[in-house]
């Protein structure tokens, strides 16, 4: 939930509206892949509800790996995360144009608000106020999920947080101003999206 409340918390509610209606409600059923490891991504993705897995191969250099792998024609994965309400998918692609370096696929039923990338870049070059604000946005999310990654490497499982310390996964003063007025319009965005 933390992404979309960030990259909302940055756009006017024009913005939100322009998204809604630019964007397609789809509905994925478990086991279909939302985005594939090594493509290009055609849209920007919101996760309003359901739950979809971030995977990504695993290179092995075991010969005997190898030969399975090339004989069953499928390829190793670890799993990274799980996705699930409120999260924001195919952001990078707006940064590069490098093919995506994860698979996303649905654990669940889940539904997307798509934003195809031909109607965002087009509205990015015609609307300069859209697009301060949107790469604002998605620099605060890039930047969130940066220093959510660095966290899971500093601290171990079951050790405590220092109460008295400012851990890098802490939201930033000036951005959680923004996060109630974020917080409603997400359920207004779910609530037109889901009323389609």
């Amino acid at each position: 939930m933390r992404a979309v409340l960030l990259l909302l918390g940055e756009l006017s509610d024009s913005d939100i509206d322009w998204m809604i209606t630019a964007g397609s409600r789809e509905e994925i059923a478990p086991g279909t892949t939302l985005i594939q490891e090594g493509e290009k991504v055609d849209a920007l993705y919101v996760v309003l509800t359901g739950k979809l897995a971030v995977s990504i191969s695993q290179a092995n250099d075991d010969p005997l790996s190898r030969v399975y792998t090339a004989l069953e024609g499928e390829t190793p994965t670890r799993e990274l995360a799980k996705l699930s309400s409120g999260e924001v998918v195919g952001e990078m692609s707006f940064v590069d144009t490098r093919p995506h370096s994860t698979t996303v696929q649905a654990v669940e039923n889940s539904l997307v608000l798509s934003i195809p990338r031909s109607l965002l870049m087009a509205k990015l070059q015609q609307d300069c106020g859209f697009a301060i604000r949107f790469y604002r946005a998605l620099t605060i999310v890039l930047a969130d999920k940066l220093r959510s990654t660095f966290s899971r490497f500093k601290y171990s499982k079951g050790q405590p947080l220092d109460k008295d310390l400012e851990y890098e996964d802490e939201i930033a003063p000036d951005v959680l101003s923004h996060l109630t007025l974020a917080g409603a319009r997400f359920d207004w965005l779910l609530q037109q999206v889901q009323s389609e």
